[in-house]
């Protein structure tokens, strides 16, 4: 059965699911595109001009709609939404220094897990226990992928004060489409996708921005090249606008776990375009994990009914 709003309609589902496919696409493209920036830009300033960018872009679309200034309450709610991206952001790049890389690829395949908890809690995603078994194989499978990738170093999964600081940004990021969705049960956030992204975007953007201000030089970004910012350009408008502008639209039809559920897509990309630049890292230690994502997202678009409509 598709899990969907009032107004959400079979065809609604299928776009919403092809668009998070997009989504999960557009994420993990985004990975060497950071790579290819100037090392030692201030990573927290960087995403508050990529937020600034594409609230840019979002409102020559939002501008003249009649909605356009939320309500009170609404505007608290996405303080809270703006609260969970500068969480996630500002945990991440803390802890990249103090958590290996193998511990934080597994606290982050934990999102989709939270985020169906925190709904649950909510009361905005219900009781599915078909869906908590998808997102578990999903969660092994991309697990096993970032195992294959670290291969197994010693001592690189581990769990200390870094990994805890970073999984509290992971329940931050999960906690975002939990609000979202909570507050448009409740009428208090737009029912525009655009209107919601631009928000959240903007008011997150400035609450990365302070803690740049307060933890980062911001005389470090006079090192940025042209090249820096038709990258960062490119982050601002397809990474953070579009990608969010997806996830808010997604957000809307399907429940928070469904929704997070693309997140373990991510690694598969990464992994196809490791195998383009080193065919010679292909081995049989990634097929296990891939199989497992592939059969995860295939069972979440069996369950909501999208196969048999491609």
């Amino acid at each position: 059965m598709v899990e969907h709003s009032k107004t959400s309609t079979p065809a609604n589902a299928a776009r919403v699911h092809l668009g998070m496919l997009l989504w999960a696409l557009i994420v993990g493209l985004s990975f060497p595109v950071v790579g290819l920036m100037t090392e030692g830009l201030p990573p927290l300033l960087l995403t508050a001009l990529r937020f600034a960018i594409a609230a840019a872009a979002l409102w020559q679309f939002v501008r003249r709609e009649p909605d356009r200034w939320p309500s009170l309450r609404g505007l608290a709610l996405y303080a809270l939404m703006g609260l969970c991206l500068a969480g996630f952001f500002g945990t991440m790049f803390w802890a990249a220094h103090r958590a290996t890389a193998l511990s934080m690829a597994a606290l982050f395949v934990s999102i989709p897990l939270l985020a169906y908890s925190l709904g649950r809690g909510l009361g905005v995603e219900p009781r599915a226990g078909r869906l908590l078994a998808i997102l578990v194989i999903g969660a092994v499978g991309a697990l096993g992928l970032a195992w294959a990738e670290a291969g197994t170093r010693p001592g690189a999964l581990r769990f200390g004060i870094g990994e805890a600081v970073f999984f509290l940004g992971c329940v931050s990021t999960a906690l975002y489409p939990v609000l979202s969705k909570w507050g448009l049960d409740r009428g208090w956030l737009s029912q525009r996708a655009a209107l919601r992204t631009f928000w959240s975007l903007v008011i997150g953007g400035v609450l990365i921005g302070l803690a740049g201000l307060v933890w980062e030089a911001p005389r470090a970004l006079a090192a940025m090249t042209l090249s820096d910012a038709l990258l960062l350009g490119y982050l601002g408008v397809f990474s953070s606008g579009v990608t969010f502008w997806l996830l808010q639209r997604a957000t809307s039809v399907l429940t928070p776990g469904t929704v997070t559920a693309y997140t373990y897509l991510v690694p598969s990309v990464s992994m196809l375009l490791l195998f383009v630049e080193q065919p010679q890292q292909i081995g049989w230690h990634w097929l296990p994990g891939s199989l497992l994502v592939v059969l995860a997202i295939t069972l979440l678009l069996r369950r909501d009914g999208i196969l048999s409509r491609m």
